[in-house]
């Protein structure tokens, strides 16, 4: 694979194939250009707006691994993370949209269905649908397979009842991925994974949370009133939803590492800036020692947390195992975006402490990061449970 430095002055040095680099720079410019000058209305008003969401589809930012054939653009899992870090390095809301779209709902489909359910999900999920994948509830958060959504079987089909909370993409989504159990008595070996229709009798969007931070991005209740579900639309196996769940958020948390170190760069890239630019004792702040050092303490642990990042994805798409990869550059990832947000409010003064700046907003954003798609506790007991055995 022929490389080009993929970094703009400032930037970490890293290499990146000619096509990634293209990709990853016509992302950038879109994420500048199209949703920079939308972050600050967008969180105000807790909404991503449509007419972005409908740029982000025409730039085939919502299929990136599906083939042409069904409307995606055929590109790597890696270059999916690429979009993901630029998108949130302006706004982390946008960049988890992308991100669960293509890292959990895409990927699952593409992964586990049928070529019925390929054919019939996989071509709208790339033109004009937002997908939600609706694993948590109340009762089962960490104990992801404790789920209290029942499915019963029915003519043709199944019937599904329950509740689901903190569902991404709620707000927005049309198809929805959903995990109920079909024998409690099994315990998770009774958990299959169903594509569910918005539209779907007894289906509603309930409440959305009002939050700290990616507030741009919905996060909702899902309801389940005896909703109907073809048996064609089970996702794999009956009774290997459990499966489903696991692999596909072992990749989704590659994504949220991809979210934190784009936010980190995007926070990173301020308050150089303001560095540079704010004078205290007749100098710029970034010509004092004690200040260089914290920039370069947090340029070395975005760059660490970058190469944890891309290193997991490339595995992935080598299809070698990747399991305690994808839980280092989580926990790493997402526990540096918040020091290094942190830091960066902190050299900000006054004024980082105020919406008038970013670095208010990212520092918000990152704290999700140890919290969705697997806890920082969670990461650590994988990684460990790896070195064990």
């Amino acid at each position: 694979m022929s490389t080009i430095d993929a970094t703009e002055p400032g930037a970490p040095l890293t290499t990146l194939g000619e096509d990634e680099a293209a990709f990853r720079d016509a992302v950038r410019d879109f994420a500048r250009n199209e949703v920079g000058p939308r972050v600050h209305e967008m969180d105000e008003r807790q909404e991503i707006d449509a007419a972005l969401i409908r740029q982000l589809f025409e730039m085939g930012l919502m299929g990136v691994e599906v083939p042409e054939e069904l409307g995606g653009a055929q590109v790597s899992f890696f270059v999916a993370v690429l979009i993901v870090e630029e998108l949130s390095r302006v706004d982390p809301s946008v960049g988890v949209l992308v991100d669960v779209q293509n890292t959990l709902v895409n990927n699952a489909i593409l992964r586990w269905g049928s070529e019925l359910l390929r054919q019939k999900y996989l071509p709208r999920l790339c033109a004009e649908s937002v997908g939600a994948y609706a694993l948590s509830e109340a009762g089962s958060g960490s104990d992801a397979f404790a789920l209290a959504t029942r499915a019963v079987q029915a003519d043709d089909g199944f019937r599904i009842t329950g509740r689901k909370l903190w569902i991404t993409n709620g707000a927005e989504a049309e198809i929805f991925i959903v995990f109920a159990n079909i024998d409690p008595d099994a315990g998770y070996k009774g958990i299959t994974a169903f594509v569910v229709e918005r539209d779907f009798a007894g289906f509603s969007v309930g409440k959305k949370e009002d939050k700290l931070g990616i507030r741009a991005s919905s996060t909702t209740e899902v309801i389940l009133e005896d909703v109907f579900v073809p048996a064609d639309n089970v996702l794999g196996d009956v009774r290997k939803g459990y499966k489903v769940a696991i692999e596909t958020l072992n990749e989704g948390r590659i994504g949220i590492g991809a979210q934190m170190i784009g936010l980190a760069q995007g926070a990173l890239d301020a308050t150089l800036q303001y560095a540079r630019e704010r004078e205290q004792f007749g100098r710029a702040i970034a010509d004092f020692q004690g200040v260089q050092f914290q920039l370069a303490r947090m340029a070395t642990e975005l760059e660490a947390s970058r190469l944890l990042v891309y290193n997991a994805a490339r595995l992935k798409d080598a299809g070698l195992p990747f399991l305690r990869e994808a839980a280092m550059a989580k926990l790493y990832s997402s526990e540096a975006a918040q020091r290094i947000t942190s830091t960066c409010i902190d050299l900000f003064g006054g004024y980082g402490f105020t919406r008038e700046y970013p670095v208010e907003k990212f520092y918000r954003d990152s704290k999700i990061g140890t919290i969705y798609e697997g806890t920082s506790n969670m990461q650590l007991q994988t990684i460990a449970k790896t070195l064990i055995k």
